[in-house]
């Protein structure tokens, strides 16, 4: 088939869509390497500039992001340690606030021994200065009694309160030393 081919265009008859034309051919050659010279010179270095703005984009995009996500950590700690701050201090309030409770505990229960107290000792001296009284209107009454169930036995009215009264504390003591 290149036989035929080559001789076809030898004889100069037909020209044949497949034989190749020198002259076709270089001027292809040239218009192509044009062509591949003009791409190399003005596309791609545009090609090359937007793959490196991009590349800086997307690196600056990731330092960026890489940045934010230590600012987040850091302020995260900072957070956790303020947290924790509080936390130490409201522990520290709450012990302060029952230590102060038990303090207000003990100062109530000595306030409320101390009113016990005074109130018990009130009642006893105000037993005793009624038990006084009431001995001494007992020691009337008794007195008056005596005198007049003396009277009665003696058959004279015994009406000298001196001597009444001499006679009632002279009973009353012996009564008392009869007693102890």
């Amino acid at each position: 088939m290149f036989t035929t081919l080559l001789a076809a265009s030898s004889e100069g008859e037909e020209h044949s869509p497949l034989a190749v034309e020198w002259s076709e051919l270089v001027l292809g050659l040239v218009v192509f390497a044009i062509v591949v010279f003009a791409i190399w010179k003005y596309v791609v270095p545009n090609f090359e500039k937007a793959y490196a703005e991009r590349t800086a984009a997307i690196e600056g995009g990731i330092e960026e992001a890489q940045a934010a996500q230590k600012e987040a950590k850091a302020a995260l700690e900072e957070y956790t340690a303020q947290l924790a701050g509080a936390r130490q201090e409201a522990a520290a309030i709450r012990e302060e606030a029952k230590e102060q409770g038990v303090q207000i505990i003990a100062e109530l229960r000595a306030q409320a021994q101390a009113e016990a107290e005074r109130i018990t000792t009130t009642a006893h001296a105000q037993v005793e200065a009624e038990r006084a009284q009431v001995l001494a209107q007992l020691k009337g009454e008794v007195g008056s009694m005596a005198t007049a169930l003396a009277g009665r036995i003696v058959g004279e009215v015994l009406d000298d309160s001196a001597a009444q009264k001499r006679t009632v504390e002279r009973f009353i003591a012996e009564l008392e030393e009869s007693a102890n």
